[in-house]
């Protein structure tokens, strides 16, 4: 029987740790899952001013974390110094990340359903009345303020936790641009407005044809935003999945059965 993605290439850019599970689910289909990291994720600068938060989690009410990074890099880092305060309340800003809490044994988790983000956290009934809590939002270095000042306009008083920061791959990808000017990648996964932006500029100092390609390239993203940012380059195709890996290769099968339905009408 042929899988769904038979002689399918895409081009999948989480970081290194990340995008593993989204090769394995894509291959599982017959796609060539091709991997080029547009972010790495990298130790805080200030890692004692993580420690310090850390060391007074039982300080805090509610613990909200934006993603399945930060939910590893803040365990691991909790893990060398303490256990997780039994009375601590979990957050996730939606399921993946509320996915990667319960694998590490947090099982109650509040998230939104369907595709999560700071606004469909915030929107929930639970956090509509934090004033007087304390909140730790762990973080990335340098992310988006919106989640902290909705929490604070209803008096919480919240701290961020930043647990990792995100830098631009060095990589070489000449031979990635080559395969692509053969017409041998199909489509590709961008999880992120900051990984797109990475992905053009590692494409344009490899020469002038990189982000040509990109352009024409399907794109999938998970969130409106990014696709947005991606509609704002000048990609002609953009794609908005589900949330999940298998969400999205069903997604990436369901694109290629027209394509294919098309070529063949």
């Amino acid at each position: 029987m042929k899988l769904a993605l038979t002689g399918r290439a895409v081009l999948v850019t989480r970081p290194t740790g990340v995008a593993e599970p989204l090769a394995a689910c894509l291959r599982a289909q017959g796609c060539d899952a091709v991997l080029l990291p547009a972010i790495e994720i990298l130790p805080p600068e200030d890692r004692a001013g993580l420690e310090v938060v850390i060391d007074r989690l039982e300080e805090f009410d509610i613990a909200v974390f934006i993603s399945p990074t930060a939910v590893r890099r803040a365990n691991a880092a909790v893990s060398a110094r303490r256990e997780w305060p039994p009375r601590l309340k979990y957050a996730a800003v939606g399921s993946e990340t509320a996915r990667a809490l319960r694998n590490i044994g947090l099982a109650e988790v509040l998230a939104p359903r369907g595709r999560g983000d700071s606004a469909a956290l915030a929107a929930l009934p639970e956090l509509s009345h934090v004033a007087g809590q304390r909140i730790v939002i762990f973080r990335g270095q340098g992310g988006r303020e919106t989640l902290r000042e909705v929490l604070v306009a209803r008096g919480a008083q919240v701290e961020y936790a930043q647990c990792y920061r995100r830098a631009r791959p060095r990589a070489q990808v000449g031979p990635l641009v080559e395969r692509w000017g053969r017409g041998e990648i199909d489509a590709v996964s961008v999880t992120s407005a900051e990984a797109l932006e990475n992905l053009f500029a590692m494409l344009e100092a490899a020469g002038t044809s990189g982000p040509a390609l990109l352009r024409a390239t399907p794109v999938f993203v998970p969130h409106p935003r990014v696709a947005g940012a991606a509609r704002s380059r000048g990609i002609e195709r953009v794609v908005i999945t589900p949330a999940g890996d298998q969400a999205l290769a069903q997604a990436l099968a369901a694109f290629f059965a027209k394509v294919t339905d098309s070529s063949h009408a």
